[in-house]
């Protein structure tokens, strides 16, 4: 009962934050696949870690073969088998050069309808096909290579080379198709960003057997940089998944002060013309300057002193917000 509350706390968590960046800046993410791409994320997670599908089935309250069949309709078309439904629609559009909502749906007819019109949304939102009209009569075309260019001009500096650069760092040494797992971008964009990223040295690429593989060993993106925060906030809750799960791997029924694994969180309450107001908000910054200045003696001296393969990296994650309570003018 108690990891299911938790479980349940945490993913409600995470759907604020989810929710918060897909309108962050007045945007409107495109969501569609993001219930199918989780349920999947958890289904290769767990075989992963060696759950067979059986037991999986179980923990989402499935039989294995309607678990089997969600993860079959989760991954391909069931009109056209082999592929997903998010690729057979962009296809049959682009094939068409011009279709309505409704032959859409004629030639998906054993696709559900509501996740045909999620597919057409996100093709939509994200750029891939244009739309004019309502209804059954809105019309979709695919977006032509030349207006695909104009597009990715327009979002140059939206910060993807700082998140495949933060990506990198915390997952690599990664191939191509590896990336394109994770990110889910072509393979073409992909090749694109990861030029950008070895060029300006960020990023390096080096030969593992037969395979090319990119890798780094810094990651920096300045404090308040207008682009490239997508990375900073990838990173901060990266390092405080690892960091729970490091945690939940140890002994979890003890705790101390000397632990090198784990978190603590304090929460002080202040107000105007409190006498540690300003030592409280200061906090953040002060352990900064620590940290700035321990990294700094760090890489001086592993600049002085070749790092070895095995290693261990310390990761700290240092967080802080404001939050008002009640009326802080008193009225």
């Amino acid at each position: 009962m108690t990891i299911d509350l938790l479980i349940q706390a945490v993913v409600r968590q995470t759907t604020i934050l989810i929710a918060q960046l897909a309108t962050s800046g007045g945007t409107r993410a495109p969501l569609a696949q993001v219930a199918n791409q989780v349920f999947l994320d958890l289904v290769s997670e767990l075989e992963r870690q060696g759950v067979g599908r059986k037991v999986s089935a179980d923990m989402f309250g499935l039989g294995l073969r309607t678990y089997q069949r969600k993860i079959q309709r989760s991954t391909e078309s069931s009109t056209d088998r082999g592929r997903s439904l998010w690729e057979a629609v962009l296809d049959y559009i682009c094939d068409e050069k011009m279709a309505t909502r409704s032959s859409i749906q004629m030639r998906f007819a054993r696709d559900d309808s509501a996740q045909v019109r999620g597919v057409l949304r996100d093709l939509c939102d994200s750029g891939l096909v244009f739309s004019s009209g309502q209804g059954p009569g809105a019309v979709y075309r695919a977006t032509s290579e030349e207006e695909l260019r104009a597009l990715r001009q327009l979002r140059v500096g939206e910060g993807l080379d700082e998140l495949l650069w933060a990506i990198v760092y915390r997952e690599g040494p990664l191939t191509l198709e590896n990336l394109a797992a994770l990110t889910h971008l072509n393979h073409s964009d992909l090749e694109q960003v990861l030029t950008r990223l070895v060029d300006s040295n960020r990023v390096e690429r080096t030969r593992d057997n037969e395979d090319t593989v990119y890798r780094t060993g810094s990651l920096f993106v300045p404090v308040g940089s207008p682009v490239g925060w997508e990375a900073a906030v990838f990173d901060h809750f990266q390092a405080m998944v690892k960091t729970i799960c490091c945690r939940l791997r140890d002994d979890i029924a003890t705790s101390n002060p000397g632990d090198v694994i784990g978190g603590s969180t304090y929460t002080l309450d202040v107000w105007a013309g409190h006498p540690l107001e300003e030592e409280a908000c200061a906090t953040l910054a002060k352990l900064r300057e620590i940290l700035v200045d321990l990294r700094r003696r760090l890489e001086e001296y592993n600049r002085a002193h070749k790092i070895p393969e095995q290693h261990r990296q310390v990761v700290l994650y240092v967080g802080q917000c404001l939050i008002a309570q009640g009326d802080e003018d008193g009225d």
